[in-house]
């Protein structure tokens, strides 16, 4: 599948979004506890490589963003007419018999339906296997009432499951899990594929408070990537219900928030020692005592930089002091938003009385309802401008304020997104240096600075009164108590009487 340069935009934003090798990927997914300090040192490293460039293309990039706007139109009709290839590793997906001309443009068309499609293809007979096991699922995939979209794992995604693996058959709960994973309940081609930072699966996540689990899109030049690892080989079958692409690697829904962040000892050691003092470890995921109450989180999680640019006075305090270590708990606090889970292109609000609102942050297609900001979203540009394709007239500018669980003390969100370019800042000043980080129950959001909870004294708003690492330099352990004495109320075990469970994260 080849896309002309009108596309280029999106690509150099999404070439930032790191990409793993082949063999890191597999170790990712299908051996992390074995192979963990592999792929951190080669999927880490990559991300910090960029940092320094991604900061000044970022500040650069708000500087210019009227000017851009207005040149966006001649800008792209001046490009050379450039071409590069999405999902064009496999040429004879379906026999040729099969093929049939439907009208849809690019990409190649079928009178099957996605499951006939993935019964007659000679490279997805083993995941057509997987869906035979699951009545409801063959029902869904040859149903004509809607359109639906099936990334496929083809047939040489399954030699990589570890051998010794190969000859243990997972629970059948947890295959159904899988199948529906690979399955999004709505109408993607690879245009809207690339406008998409995630995209919602049929996999109703009991930790989401029963909302779609997502896939995570990163485009670069050779490719376009699920999850990080699982590459688009086949791009744009057009099937009488829907369209199909296929994966080179299996795509499996993301682990718990705690479990992500230990699989990067290298950038989240410091964020894993902080748990464990403060007691953040001493639970289990999986315990229904504490686990039913969570319906989604937002984790701004820092990294150890964001922790050694505090300075050595402030780690000390916190880390090595008995009355630090409150400090310290409450710190984290104030990083951890609870029920609430904020992609970069879309909003799970929280559960209240059978109402879960929810938001669209993407692109939508012409022929889609477009989505109202709730309460506590604010369309920054209010033009109501409808978005097409892969890219989009005039910037979109979203504002939310979201409940810590420091308190009463919030976190205020602000998400720009021109083209493929989606910025998200936090408090006015810390800058979200990767973005979606799926989780299980929840989104990670990695910030480079520590968050600290602004002065409630101070004029001039949240922005005005956060700490500014960058500009501010180290911050001393008198200024940091000052911002948390208002919210470390402890108790006789040293806890916040009205902190929510730890256990839930």
């Amino acid at each position: 599948m080849r896309y002309s340069t009108a596309l280029l935009p999106l690509v150099a934003t999404a070439t930032a979004f790191v990409i793993p090798d082949e063999v890191t990927a597999e170790q990712l997914v299908l051996d992390t506890e074995q192979q963990a300090e592999k792929p951190v040192s080669s999927w880490w490293d990559r991300v910090h490589s960029l940092n320094d460039f991604l900061s000044s293309a970022e500040s650069t990039f708000e500087t210019a963003l009227d000017s851009l706007e207005k040149q966006a139109s001649k800008l792209s009709s001046s490009l050379p007419k450039v071409e590069f290839d999405i999902g064009s590793d496999i040429t004879d997906f379906l026999p040729p018999s099969e093929y049939s001309a439907l009208g849809h443009g690019h990409g190649h068309g079928t009178n099957l339906t996605v499951y006939q499609t993935i019964k007659t293809s000679n490279y997805t007979k083993k995941f057509a296997a997987l869906v035979d096991d699951h009545p409801d699922l063959v029902k869904q995939l040859n149903s004509t009432s809607a359109n639906i979209t099936v990334f496929i794992p083809i047939d040489s995604a399954f030699e990589k499951i570890p051998h010794h693996d190969k000859d243990h058959k997972p629970p059948k709960e947890f295959l159904e899990k899988l199948v529906k994973y690979h399955v999004v309940p709505d109408f993607y081609p690879a245009g809207r594929v690339l406008a998409h930072h995630t995209i919602p699966t049929a996999l109703e996540e009991e930790a989401l408070g029963g909302r779609p689990q997502r896939l995570r899109v990163s485009v670069g030049l050779f490719g376009v990537k699920l999850n990080f690892f699982s590459k688009v080989a086949y791009a744009n079958l057009y099937t009488k219900n829907g369209v199909v692409h296929g994966v080179d690697n299996i795509l499996v829904p993301p682990p718990p928030a705690k479990t992500l962040i230990s699989l990067f000892p290298t950038k989240f050691s410091t964020l894993e020692l902080a748990a464990e003092k403060t007691g953040l470890k001493h639970h289990d995921d999986d315990d229904d005592e504490h686990h039913h109450h969570l319906t989604g989180l937002t984790f701004f999680a820092p990294t150890n930089t964001a922790f050694q640019r505090l300075g050595p006075a402030a780690n000390a305090f916190l880390f090595n002091t008995e009355k630090g270590l409150h400090y310290l708990r409450a710190l984290l606090a104030y990083h951890i938003v609870a029920n609430e889970t904020l992609y970069s292109d879309a909003y799970y609000g929280p559960k209240a009385a059978g109402f879960a609102p929810s938001l669209d942050l993407a692109y939508h297609h012409p022929s889609s309802t477009s989505t109202t900001p709730s309460d506590n979203i604010r369309d920054g540009d209010g033009d109501g401008e409808e978005e097409d394709g892969a890219g989009i007239k005039g910037a979109k500018h979203y504002h939310l304020d979201l409940p810590s669980l420091l308190g009463d003390a919030h976190l205020a969100v602000d998400i720009t997104r021109w083209y493929g370019f989606i910025t998200i800042k936090v408090n006015g000043r810390v800058p979200v240096s990767i973005q979606d980080g799926l989780a299980r129950n929840g989104v990670l959001q990695v910030v480079d600075h520590i968050l600290i909870p602004p002065h409630n004294h101070k004029k001039g708003g949240a922005a005005a009164a956060a700490w500014d690492g960058e500009v501010e330099g180290e911050i001393s352990v008198e200024e940091l108590v000052e911002r948390l004495e208002p919210y470390v109320k402890m108790d006789d075990e040293g806890r916040k009487g009205d902190e929510v469970e730890a256990g839930e994260l």
